[in-house]
């Protein structure tokens, strides 16, 4: 069978719409993944910065040099929060373009369902034609046998 039929062009659109779907999700996924990179360096970044504060008060720390400190410990805090607040955000993204998939998925599997029903239909109308033209095929050398073959005594 060589021509297109409507089913053939809805799994072919189905498909091309899962491919995009698989596509959208793994670059959201990418998307998380260098937000959660960047929310570990900062929170890393914001412990050694600590760190390094704890250290200062060891030796004797001016007031000035301590205001500072903490109102940059104090902004990295925000930036993580910020970071959190965008993770959470790519995290719902990522949830829907992983429900969008699947549905996507699931159309195209129907569809695939609906084709493979239809092939074996035509398979087995098919067979039914075979049968029936081998039936009649039968028929007709049954017919063309002379009568004296009927009544052969033997």
């Amino acid at each position: 069978m060589n021509h297109t039929n409507p089913l053939d062009t809805l799994i072919e659109q189905s498909r091309k719409a899962r491919d995009n779907a698989g596509r959208a999700l793994a670059s959201e996924r990418q998307s998380r993944e260098q937000t959660a990179g960047q929310l570990e360096t900062l929170q890393r970044y914001r412990s050694e910065y600590c760190e390094r504060l704890q250290q200062a008060m060891r030796q004797g720390i001016d007031a000035a040099t301590l205001d500072d400190y903490n109102r940059f410990i104090r902004s990295l805090e925000t930036a993580i929060q910020r970071a959190r607040d965008v993770l959470s955000q790519q995290q719902e993204r990522v949830e829907s373009s992983s429900a969008h998939w699947r549905q996507r998925q699931r159309e195209l599997s129907s569809f695939s369902a609906l084709e493979s029903r239809r092939t074996q239909q035509e398979q087995q109308r098919e067979q039914r034609r075979e049968r029936l033209l081998a039936d009649e095929m039968t028929q007709n050398l049954l017919a063309r046998r002379p009568a004296a073959d009927e009544y052969n005594p033997s």
